[in-house]
């Protein structure tokens, strides 16, 4: 097993995760199996119950867990899916090494950080790996080097070089060079006080890449290796790019993936990056253009919607097409004019969320799609959303709601689940990851998938409630997929509804768009743009 542990200095969000990700796109490439774990040293178990505005969008894998968005890079720019096991936080070490302490497992021992923490730390990052059978982990630590909280994780890795020998182990830093527009010039001293910290935990990087607005020269790259006793070949420059999907390129170019394979050992092998060509070469020169509407209530932190937006990326490449995201705020249509707010898109999307806040807005949102005929995709709230103005202003269910927005409504259309009813704590309680969806043929999610039954993954706690199926059914609405059989429930549950009378009406309670590649994107995302298209050529 060989492992890559990738740091970050200076400052955070500098991209340590994209960095992650695109070194794994790179070995992936060449052939070998690989798996991306990220530390977060958060002390949250996970990510469940954290603010979207302060934390960005909550991903969710297969296996349920609801982890740290840099999960989500990872399987995209991987194509791989990934576990619970892939995320972890010093809540998970601290709560596991706790419950073995009660447990018995350490009698006569005094629990400390060294060797009982970071033994803990070392022994899930093997597991990961061990199990998705990896021939190359790339582990991300998050944060900055210099942060508390990241001690424990940082002697962790430094030991596995002792564990594991110096062949089967890499220190890649990642660290801000600041460009002063001013005198013109690169400043390296952040980066030479970031490695020097580095260096003072135990860890001498064996390459650098460094993060800027444009690209930094061969003489200050050679300038921070001499600075950072750093081979001269082995400091990489990531500046700002256009696409994400350019960065593998960009750092493959530049003999990143090289100068890994020589040091890890491994085979030199030429990497098929076709498919990356041809995304960068679409995104930059698309044949087609058009513009979506998201209707939510994040819209001032689009990282609330990172797999939404990358799902219309992919959906875009599919269709040669460049989507372009008009952001509307939900909370400003419930007394806002939706011929303004809607006046130059093709298309209006209505996602996930919870709270009351810019409900009334969504639904206006809707209901504006479904009469004008323009192309509409709800996800998961947007479904419900979805039901609740169906139910509302076709089926003739005055005064339908939520009862997550309404415990009074007089039609309770969407609900609680019944298992959600003794539910006490907050976090990782929801249905949450992979659930089975049975698709209806003849329907519009039936073309899409071109399948009778598929999996998606899933994050919320209300559903639409079965008693109102019939009467919503009755007055037009199509349920084209159920869950299949749940535990005494044979109908099954509704997982996704359309229009028969439009050309693009789709609701899905699960969230399509974490299983959405750039190599192989979402059914229902590829659909729901195709539509816009052509909904924006039948208006020139």
């Amino acid at each position: 097993m060989k492992y890559v542990f990738v740091t970050g200095g200076v400052v955070s969000s500098l991209g340590k995760g994209i960095l992650t990700s695109s070194l794994g796109a790179l070995l992936r490439a060449r052939g070998y199996r690989v798996t991306a774990i990220k530390i977060d040293p958060y002390v949250n178990v996970d990510a469940g119950t954290m603010r979207p505005y302060e934390h960005g969008e909550v991903f969710v894998t297969g296996d349920g867990a609801e982890t740290d968005l840099d999960i989500g890079h990872y399987e995209r720019f991987l194509d791989v899916d990934l576990s619970r096991g892939n995320n972890l936080t010093t809540g998970q070490v601290y709560l596991s090494v706790i419950q073995k302490e009660r447990r018995g497992e350490y009698l006569s021992q005094t629990v400390q950080v060294i060797p009982h923490i970071t033994d803990e730390i070392k022994e899930r990052i093997r597991k990961v790996a061990r199990e998705q059978e990896a021939e190359i982990a790339v582990v991300e630590v998050g944060g900055t080097v210099g942060d508390i909280e990241s001690l424990p994780f940082l002697e962790a890795i430094r030991q596995f070089r002792f564990d594991e020998g110096e062949e089967n182990t890499l220190y890649l830093h990642l660290t801000l060079v600041p460009y002063l527009e001013t005198s013109e010039e690169f400043k390296t001293k952040p980066t030479q006080h970031s490695v020097a910290t580095l260096r003072g935990v135990g860890i001498q990087p064996d390459m650098v890449v460094l993060r800027s607005v444009k690209p930094v020269p061969e003489e200050v790259r050679k300038k921070v290796a001499l600075f950072t006793n750093v081979r001269p070949g082995h400091v990489f420059s990531s500046p700002n790019v256009e696409h994400l999907y350019e960065v593998p390129l960009l750092l493959e170019e530049q003999g990143l993936g090289r100068a890994v394979e020589r040091a890890l050992g491994l085979e030199a092998v030429f990497p098929n990056l076709t498919f990356w060509q041809e995304a960068v070469r679409v995104l930059k020169h698309p044949e087609r253009t058009v513009r979506i509407a998201i209707a939510g209530k994040y819209v001032k932190m689009p990282d609330a919607y990172l797999s939404l937006l990358e799902a219309l990326k992919h959906a875009g490449i599919k269709n040669r097409a460049r989507v372009e995201v008009k952001w509307v705020d939900a909370e400003g249509l419930e007394n806002g004019d939706l011929e303004e707010a809607f006046r130059d898109v093709s298309g209006i999307l209505v996602p996930g969320g919870f709270g009351v806040r810019g409900i009334e807005g969504k639904i206006r949102a809707v209901q504006f799609a479904r009469e004008r005929k323009i192309p509409f995709l709800g996800i998961c709230l947007g479904l419900q959303v979805a039901v609740i103005e169906f139910a509302r202003n076709v089926a003739g269910l005055k005064g339908a709601n939520s009862t997550e927005f309404d415990p009074y409504t007089p039609h309770p259309v969407i609900d609680l689940m019944p298992e959600q009813l003794e539910v006490e704590g907050l976090g990782g309680t929801m249905r949450l990851g992979d659930w089975p969806m049975r698709i209806q043929e003849g329907t519009l999610l039936h073309r899409l998938y071109g399948k009778g039954e598929v999996k998606e993954r899933h994050r919320h706690r209300y559903e639409v409630n079965p008693a109102y199926v019939e009467a919503l059914e009755r007055a037009g609405l199509t349920v084209s997929g159920v869950t299949p059989g749940m535990a005494g429930r044979g109908a099954g549950l509704v997982e996704a509804i359309e229009l028969r009378d439009h050309p693009f009406f789709l609701g899905l309670q699960s969230h399509p768009e974490f299983k959405s590649r750039p190599m192989r994107p979402s059914p229902p995302f590829v659909g729901f743009v195709e539509a816009a298209l052509a909904h924006e050529a039948s208006l020139r």
